[in-house]
């Protein structure tokens, strides 16, 4: 598993918002995210999430043509690591750092993960709590991520 764990802010804020923070830091100990997201998080954030600012200030900028400027400022950090995942949930966004080379999941991701190593024992009653935000997912994806965690959807 990569030593890197960046988070973009739609993820931080999902699983915030269902009380389920606690999740980024049961699967990966340590997160990092930028001065950008953190901001557009908007909440103090737990000791276990590192804000590191991307020396690149240039790319970034160039990012930011493409993407908004938590995502931009993201993905410029993951750039800087050989071996890291980005957290990032927008098409767009996620796109970009596919392109760019960069390992990528998502809060579904997540939530499966969890489920495939043990730390929650179904993802349903995370995907009921997400139905009542204002998060859009697809049938598609919800069927999708059922099928992956091994579950009935």
């Amino acid at each position: 598993m990569p030593e890197t764990i960046i988070s973009d802010t739609s993820c931080l804020i999902l699983l915030s918002n269902i009380g389920e923070l606690y999740l980024l830091q049961k699967l990966y100990h340590n997160i990092i995210t930028t001065i950008e997201v953190a901001n557009e998080f908007g909440q103090t954030l737990p000791d276990w999430i590192t804000i590191k600012a991307s020396t690149n200030w240039h790319y970034q900028q160039i990012l930011e043509l493409q993407v908004d400027k938590g995502e931009a400022s993201a993905i410029a950090l993951a750039i800087e690591f050989i071996d890291c995942i980005l957290i990032v949930d927008d098409y767009k966004a996620r796109r970009v750092a596919a392109n760019l080379g960069i390992k990528i999941t998502g809060t579904i991701g997540i939530i499966i993960k969890a489920k495939l190593n043990g730390i929650i024992p179904s993802i349903k009653p995370f995907f009921e709590k997400i139905k009542k935000t204002d998060f859009r997912l697809s049938e598609e994806i919800i069927r999708l991520a059922y099928l992956e965690a091994g579950e009935q959807f």
